[in-house]
């Protein structure tokens, strides 16, 4: 047994609160707990700022790299309705879904850009988080035609 809800204290726990994490058993119980409104646990709340300024607090990235995409970044791919869009696929999701399971998830993200669908995602992602630069992409088209005219 997990644990008794702490709701009722008689049933097992099955269910988590997602804003204070309380655990309960049914939605009698959750019902109940909604009467009172809760709040998140004093170590999820962050810095006091935060909390004062009445935002949601940010995920702290604790082993980042030189690749890491600011959180500033990331919450562009959340307002974007064009992506927003494309998750209705389910083959889309399904292959997401696929990556974030498996063992090896440079393989799998290899294995997913074979499908145009998933390169079209991916595209729209770094366009998103890396917009491009006019004359960067003029450059890199003068680059792959240069490459083009060396290869003959």
């Amino acid at each position: 047994m997990l644990g008794a809800c702490e709701i009722c204290n008689e049933k097992e726990r099955k269910y988590r609160c997602k804003t204070c994490f309380l655990h309960y058993c049914s939605v009698v119980c959750y019902k109940k707990h909604q009467e009172q409104p809760c709040e998140p646990p004093p170590a999820a709340l962050g810095t006091e700022a935060t909390v004062q300024e009445g935002r949601v607090p940010k995920k702290i990235i604790l082993f980042s790299t030189i690749d890491t995409v600011p959180v500033e970044k990331l919450e562009l791919l959340g307002q974007s309705e064009h992506l927003k869009n494309m998750l209705y696929n389910p083959h889309l999701r399904q292959l997401l879904t696929e990556i974030d399971s498996a063992r090896d998830g440079m393989n799998a993200v290899k294995v997913a850009m074979m499908e145009p669908l998933f390169v079209e995602f991916a595209d729209e992602c770094l366009r998103l988080v890396e917009p491009e630069e006019d004359a960067s992409q003029d450059n890199l088209n003068e680059l792959v035609f240069t490459n083009r005219q060396h290869r003959r």
